[in-house]
């Protein structure tokens, strides 16, 4: 039995990443646009989707969430308001996690309730919803190192199964040090996709790219041949945050692979037993915007 394949097209991107920055510096740097020393933007992840006192108290995992999400649909070209969302963290907000262990073991009377109501891990989730106003479904996943294929695959079957556009946005934060032996969190990155069905290919998004994705059993299939090539300039990154496993691909979205045959195939790791095949076929370098 062949496996099944899930389709679908990315109207959308939005990047933030230590060394990167914004899609569209990352975008332009890969395509040749600027010189490949030219530094990335040193501002922090910024938003305007919350009212200033918001955005003063929201989290920094909240932030960086929401600027990739704004940028991915911005670009798509679609209302915040009107998709469904999956918001994919391997740890969520390590900073808060930390805070609230230490202050639980050393002073628990003096545990902040609103930074406990942001340790939650669909705070950004949260934050985006009532920000944008949007009443669809919204949906938090964590899973360790394998949290952006985890919510890759999520967002590509809500898009087959409801034959509309969904936001996936996967984020992570550096973690404090005590922490850092377990997490390996070292960088900023934050990633987001609007998917959509192929068919709205046919309804003004004529050139967007389209991915394919299928399972594959490692258990009686064995490792899959096709491996992500060890990109120069993201290797660093990729071994500094869960969420970089992704970055090799964003980069074939923006257009700088090479021409002729796939621009990305490669596999992301769903658990130990199971990994995702995800292939962009080959496009000309200047069909995004």
């Amino acid at each position: 039995m062949s496996p099944v394949t899930l389709n679908v097209a990315v109207l959308g991107v939005g990047l933030w990443a230590d060394g990167l920055g914004t899609w569209d510096e990352a975008r332009a740097r890969w395509r040749g646009d600027r010189t490949s020393d030219m530094p990335a933007s040193l501002a922090k992840p910024h938003t305007t989707l919350l009212p200033p006192a918001e955005r003063r108290r929201a989290p920094a995992t909240v932030l960086l969430a929401l600027a990739v999400a704004e940028q991915a649909c911005r670009e798509a070209g679609l209302a915040p308001r009107d998709m469904r969302s999956v918001f994919s963290s391997a740890h969520g907000d390590l900073a808060l996690t930390d805070y609230l262990c230490a202050t639980l073991a050393e002073s628990p009377e003096h545990l902040s309730p609103t930074k406990f109501h942001h340790s939650v891990h669909n705070a950004a989730s949260g934050y985006w919803t009532i920000g944008v106003g949007n009443m669809q479904a919204s949906t938090a996943i964590s899973a360790g190192r394998h949290s952006f294929a985890q919510g890759l695959l999520e967002a590509a079957t809500q898009v087959a199964c409801e034959q509309m556009p969904v936001l996936l946005v996967a984020y992570d934060m550096p973690a404090p040090m005590p922490l850092v032996p377990i997490t390996q969190s070292t960088a900023l990155v934050g990633l987001a996709l609007v998917l959509a069905p192929v068919s709205d290919l046919a309804r003004g998004h004529h050139s967007a790219p389209t991915l394919a994705l299928r399972l594959h059993d490692m258990a009686t299939q064995g490792v899959p041949e096709t491996q992500r090539a060890c990109d120069p300039d993201l290797a660093a990154l990729m071994t500094r945050s869960p969420m970089a496993a992704g970055l090799p691909l964003i980069k074939a979205l923006a257009g700088g692979h090479r021409q002729g045959g796939p621009a990305f195939e490669g596999h992301f790791t769903l658990s130990p037993a199971q990994a995702l095949i995800v292939s962009l076929p080959g496009r000309n370098q200047d069909s995004r915007r």
